[in-house]
């Protein structure tokens, strides 16, 4: 039959799957019509020899008629070897935005281990999709240029050059995962060369000086004792005492802030702190000092965690508010993270391996391959010594930094 308004209205769905009705007059022009009464109009070609279908839109949307004219252009389209079908994909896998890769990368983005992202990168990835590059979120990622890209990158460094370097890291990573993953229907990247890496090229990168901030160690006896003295202040509110107590264990361990507010009582065991997937990926047994130990025992309470929320469930965010309060008793500034650095300083004052410090620290060994690939540093509670040893500085210090300060005292009066 020709198809046209008249009989299309008489013709009647298939009982189960879906019947083709040709045009008599066009060939190659077609309507698909389904068991559940849908119709669609539709052409078809031999393309290299390959039967192609494709659809040109729902019955009712355009005129039979209409469809017929899009039909014959498609179909001379099609005799010249296009293949619409094909262009389609290929049209949609170009469009792929960069909100759709990041979503994709988060989802399914695997460490070496074989492990999901922890949710820290999650949060950096997503904070950067927001944004630095807020305005590209609904741009397809083949669009994105080189030019684009020094663009960005000079015009976040005016604000941070860490972040912006950071920025960068994070979109390098999204351009090499959409070039693994997607592709035209003929098999080629949608992504050739990413993009980012004109800014190596041009050797437009800028460094940012690694930060060495920390207690100064002529003045650990002086912070110590006044971290100290703040645990044992009993105007202290519930929350600003497990915040001090969360500074002082900082000090004292080297953990990471992450590490330390999370700690669930079901992890101390004895002397020891065992720590699960952490931010190297692993398990690890750590030693706990004498002085650590029994700033851990002070907490006890009834919550799974030994650092608990300031209220509702969970745990201890963070303590940049007693952090703020040490700096005006001290005039010492220093971050969570600076009490790491302050913890490896102290271990090297007192003579403690570099290896072994790492060891306690959870840090990557990866510079040292017998360590690295020999060496069970799963479990380095044999380290207690050398723990003891880092603990009874800070002590040490502050007995020092006392007495001193009652000498000088005792001679005013």
């Amino acid at each position: 039959m020709k198809l046209n308004a008249t009989t299309i209205k008489s013709i009647l769905p298939p009982e189960t799957g879906y019947s083709l009705i040709w045009d008599d007059d066009l060939q190659g022009f077609g309507l698909r019509v389904t068991a559940k009464g849908g119709k669609s109009y539709i052409v078809q070609a031999k393309i290299h020899g390959k039967t192609v279908r494709h659809t040109l839109g729902k019955h009712g949307v355009l005129t039979a008629e209409e469809y017929r004219k899009r039909a014959k252009t498609k179909l001379g389209q099609m005799a010249e070897g296009r293949n619409p079908v094909a262009e389609k994909r290929r049209k949609k896998a170009l469009s792929v935005t960069l909100t759709d890769v990041t979503d994709a990368y988060l989802e399914s983005r695997r460490t070496r281990t074989g492990k999901p992202l922890k949710d820290r990168t999650k949060k950096d990835v997503r904070y950067h999709l927001e944004g630095t590059f807020s305005d590209w979120k609904d741009k397809p990622v083949a669009e994105i240029t080189r030019d684009m890209v020094l663009s960005k990158y000079r015009s976040r460094c005016k604000t941070s050059v860490a972040q912006a370097n950071q920025a960068m890291r994070v979109l390098s990573a999204l351009l090499n995962y959409a070039a693994a993953t997607y592709r035209t229907p003929e098999g080629t990247r949608i992504i050739q060369d990413n993009p980012t890496e004109v800014l190596r090229d041009a050797n437009v990168l800028r460094a940012v000086a690694p930060k060495k901030s920390m207690v100064p160690l002529d003045r650990v006896g002086e912070w110590w004792s006044t971290v100290q003295a703040m645990r044992a202040d009993p105007a202290l509110t519930p929350a600003s005492r497990s915040a001090a107590d969360l500074v002082a264990l900082l000090a004292v361990t080297g953990l990471r802030l992450g590490e330390a507010r999370s700690i669930r009582w079901d992890q101390v065991d004895g002397a020891s702190l065992h720590l699960v997937d952490t931010k190297n990926r692993t398990d690890v047994r750590l030693p706990l000092s004498a002085l650590a130990l029994e700033i851990i025992q002070t907490r006890k309470n009834k919550t799974p965690f030994v650092f608990p929320a300031r209220s509702g469930k969970g745990h201890l965010k963070d303590c940049r508010g007693q952090l703020m309060i040490l700096t005006e008793k001290t005039g010492v500034e220093v971050t969570a993270h600076d009490l790491r650095r302050t913890f490896r300083a102290v271990a090297a004052k007192v003579g403690v391996e570099l290896w072994r410090t790492k060891a306690l620290m959870n840090h990557k060994q990866d510079n040292d391959i017998t360590l690295s690939h020999y060496a069970d540093l799963s479990d380095v509670r044999d380290l207690k010594p050398e723990a003891d040893r880092i603990a009874d500085y800070f002590e040490e210090q502050r007995r020092i930094y006392e007495a001193g300060n009652v000498v000088a005292l005792e001679q005013r009066a």
